[in-house]
């Protein structure tokens, strides 16, 4: 697990230029891009709404603070904590991330939002993960924001994790994907919104993926047509044989975007 002051003082030491890998422009992607994902675990009772009232003041302070928002805010459906709240914010680089909490401890306006949060016989969360993920070359610009005003209804949003047991596997993992897997995905109705790959964090080497569906029923049909393709299951087959078993362990957790979420 990466804990907040080691992963401000990422940023502080210029790690971009010392040890980052930079990512293909191939698709109009920066020189280099980022995800953080903020994970927060909470317990029944008050802290989901303190929380949400919280990141609605963040979000809302987000441009006036020239700080990045979360794109997407997501409350857990089936995960292996609940309740839970996850954040994916997009940056092109680490300083860029400790930029936004240092201007996020600076502000009055935030640091007041903060101390509300905080406020109360109990603590505002029971436990915050946070992950910085690498882009993968192939990765997609993110989606842009809901319009305000909007009325369609959230999505469904999954999160897969595949461990790889070698970085030589995980580089077979991603050439899979990028070569092949990409375009089965497209024509069963599975269209994520980033791919990538652990950088600071847990359980690595993997492959983390996030994907959009308009509701469960969508999720259940497009994984049933990816699952039958007969390329698929020749491309699977293929890869094993070749390079043994490069997805060893599969988390998925499912999300629903919340609300407020600028992607939702």
């Amino acid at each position: 697990m990466l804990t907040r002051r080691a992963f401000v003082g990422v940023g502080a030491a210029g790690a971009c230029a010392a040890g980052f890998a930079k990512v293909g422009t191939a698709r109009g992607l920066p020189a280099a891009r980022y995800f953080l994902l903020e994970s927060y675990l909470l317990k029944n009772g008050s802290q989901a709404l303190r929380l949400s009232n919280y990141m609605r003041t963040r979000i809302g302070l987000a441009q006036q603070l020239q700080i990045v928002p979360p794109s997407f805010v997501l409350e857990a459906l089936i995960a292996a904590h609940m309740p839970q709240v996850l954040l994916v914010s997009a940056f092109d680089s680490p300083e860029g991330m400790a930029a936004m909490q240092r201007k996020l401890r600076q502000d009055a306006s935030a640091r007041d939002a903060m101390a509300a949060w905080e406020a109360g016989d109990e603590p505002p969360y029971e436990e915050l993960n946070e992950t910085i993920l690498e882009a993968a070359e192939y990765c997609p610009p993110l989606p842009a924001a809901v319009v305000a005003g909007s009325t369609k209804p959230p999505r469904v949003f999954e999160l897969r994790t595949y461990h790889s047991p070698t970085e030589r596997q995980l580089k077979a993992l991603h050439e899979r994907f990028e070569g092949t897997e990409i375009k089965i995905f497209e024509r069963s109705g599975i269209h994520p919104v980033l791919y990538s790959s652990t950088l600071y964090g847990a359980n690595k080497p993997n492959l983390t993926y996030l994907i959009p569906f308009d509701d469960l029923a969508a999720r259940e049909k497009a994984w049933t047509a990816f699952g039958a393709d007969a390329e698929w299951v020749k491309v699977r087959a293929d890869s094993i044989a070749k390079h043994g078993q490069i997805s060893s362990v599969i988390q998925m957790s499912l999300f629903k975007a919340a609300a407020y979420s600028p992607v939702r």
